[in-house]
């Protein structure tokens, strides 16, 4: 990979600032925090951190409710921090990545401020306002993905505001040319400070339709939620008119206009749409985002059919774009718990971080996802996720998954000399990164081993991607640069399954690895439980 294209193929560990190493004992991380542990990251053999949004911010979606994108927030710790943070990271080879969360601001921000105060404002055509319906209600029928409906009235206009996501969460109306100027400018802020790349938080929610149409009704059967409750009224709704709108394809050009004035600096979407991997596909393309990733792997369908349809469904829609895979991040059950059932051991770790890494494209890993940890039973009284406190008990939100690092089994694992914000979990204080780094054999060790010996394999970092038909358990498929092939087969479950596929006259197996290793034997592949072959074809 060369420094002009960093981000093909790039291996991004994502770091949740309140939950990551707290310094001054508030209980909750900071950048400092980040900064001290910069050279375990960097042991890692990962290319770049992803940083969750560390701005001012009123804290009620814990910091994607931004009041002033261009300052940090003091929980946080300051700008100079941040400076610090970017150049040791710098000197240490990794990429920084942060958090863009552009579609909607705090209800603190003082954009919102001013436009909420009347209608005649300079800024009151800033977020989205619309007049009450004859009876009194909202204009339509759209609802928040957080629960119940997405407008909420607003007594000095007389109007309701959209929000997408909570009340305190205004969208912005990107309809209003000064807006979109606004807000480039302050990601502009950002990459003159330096930062080599952008994570554009739910990128296809910044516009919405101008005739405010009603939504459409889902039918009962249709009603899979990616990312949210499935007991979330949200999913019953097909969200044609409030997200993913075509005016979306032509601020992208311009954020990527913007982007194309620095150097080596690379912009991943999140996107949640109707049909995300096509929405994927068309942001991708056309000199729009560099790279684009979805929940479609962050679900509880773990199968070899499930991922290799998801995949090959994507391949065949894109074709300049690049795509990013998580299975995942700070929004979801952690992936050991949602696709282990009950299976946490070392073997079934390891084998999913080297599936998700051998899949064409750049990936992003979850903090933990190292240490193999398990989705934590956080009690309700100590619930801090507003989404999960409104849907508990059927859904207990993120709280889960966002429980503090274990760096050693002291009674707070060394997080942080007081209280810290969320409990950690007895079963995480095992897993401690300093447990680990004494055992040879451990899933810290072996995540260590696979990322270093992947950057010495081109073409599962850049290469194509082709899939070979297989039944469960196995996911196979071939990975090729140029005039090399590596043939990639996986054993997804907990024993050992004897494969039929087509062995090449001329194959070679590649050690090194760390994982539990198939075989060949004549016309056949012997893989033991939970293990994978490496092989050469020439």
């Amino acid at each position: 990979m060369t420094d002009v294209t960093w981000w093909r193929g790039a291996v991004i560990y994502q770091i949740y600032p309140r939950s990551f190493l707290d310094t001054n004992g508030d209980g909750v991380g900071d950048l400092p925090g980040i900064i001290e542990r910069l050279d375990y990251v960097a042991t890692l053999g990962v290319d770049a951190i992803w940083i969750a949004p560390f701005f001012r911010s009123p804290m009620a979606d814990f910091g994607y409710d931004i009041a002033d994108y261009r300052d940090v927030d003091p929980l946080f710790g300051t700008l100079a921090d941040f400076d610090r943070l970017l150049a040791k990271a710098h000197g240490l080879g990794l990429k920084v990545m942060i958090d863009q969360v552009l579609s909607h601001t705090s209800i603190e921000h003082s954009w919102f401020r001013e436009s909420r105060q009347s209608r005649d404002n300079p800024r009151a055509d800033w977020y989205v306002w619309a007049d009450a319906r004859p009876d009194g209600t909202p204009p339509n029928n759209w609802l928040s993905l957080f629960g119940g409906c997405a407008w909420q009235w607003e007594p000095r206009r007389g109007q309701y505001y959209l929000h997408n996501f909570l009340a305190s969460q205004p969208d912005l109306n990107f309809h209003h040319p000064e807006v979109r100027v606004a807000v480039l400018d302050n990601v502009k802020f950002w990459l003159d400070r330096g930062v080599d790349g952008l994570r554009l938080d739910a990128i296809n929610f910044c516009f919405h339709d101008r005739q405010l149409r009603d939504n459409p009704a889902k039918p009962p059967h249709e009603r899979v939620g990616r990312g949210f409750s499935p007991d979330n009224p949200y999913a019953f709704q097909y969200h044609y008119y409030n997200n993913t709108q075509p005016e979306n394809l032509v601020f992208l050009q311009e954020l990527r206009a913007l982007l194309d004035r620095y150097q080596d600096v690379a912009a991943l979407g999140e996107i949640s749409s109707e049909d995300s991997l096509a929405t994927m596909a068309e942001y991708t393309s056309d000199h729009r985002l560099h790279m684009g990733y979805s929940f479609e792997l962050l679900t509880d369908d773990f199968s070899a059919g499930y991922i290799r349809d998801t995949v090959r469904k994507l391949e065949s829609q894109l074709h300049e774009g690049w795509p990013c895979w998580a299975i995942s991040n700070h929004d979801v059950e952690r992936v050991l718990s949602r696709w282990g059932n009950g299976d946490a051991s070392a073997k079934l770790a390891n084998l999913l971080t080297a599936m998700v890494c051998s899949l064409r494209g750049s990936v992003c890993v979850y903090q933990g996802e190292e240490l193999a940890l398990t989705e934590a039973e956080v009690p309700y009284e100590s619930l801090r996720d507003p989404y999960g406190i409104a849907f508990w008990p059927q859904f207990k939100g993120r709280d889960g998954c966002r429980t503090p690092m274990p760096w050693n089994d002291d009674v707070h694992a060394g997080f942080s000399h007081g209280t810290p914000w969320l409990p950690l979990p007895e079963e995480h204080r095992a897993l401690a990164v300093t447990r680990q780094e004494a055992d040879p054999h451990s899933v810290l060790n072996g995540f260590r081993s696979f990322m270093q010996w992947r950057k010495k394999q081109p073409a599962l970092c850049l290469g194509d991607i082709r899939f070979l038909d297989t039944e469960e358990p196995v996911l196979a498929f071939t990975r090729s640069l140029d005039d090399e092939t590596v043939l990639v087969v996986f054993n997804l479950a907990n024993r050992a399954v004897d494969v039929g596929l087509p062995v090449p006259d001329r194959v070679q197996l590649l050690q090194g690895h760390g994982l539990s290793q198939g075989r060949i034997v004549g016309d056949r592949m012997l893989l033991p439980s939970h293990s994978v072959l490496f092989a050469r074809v020439n």
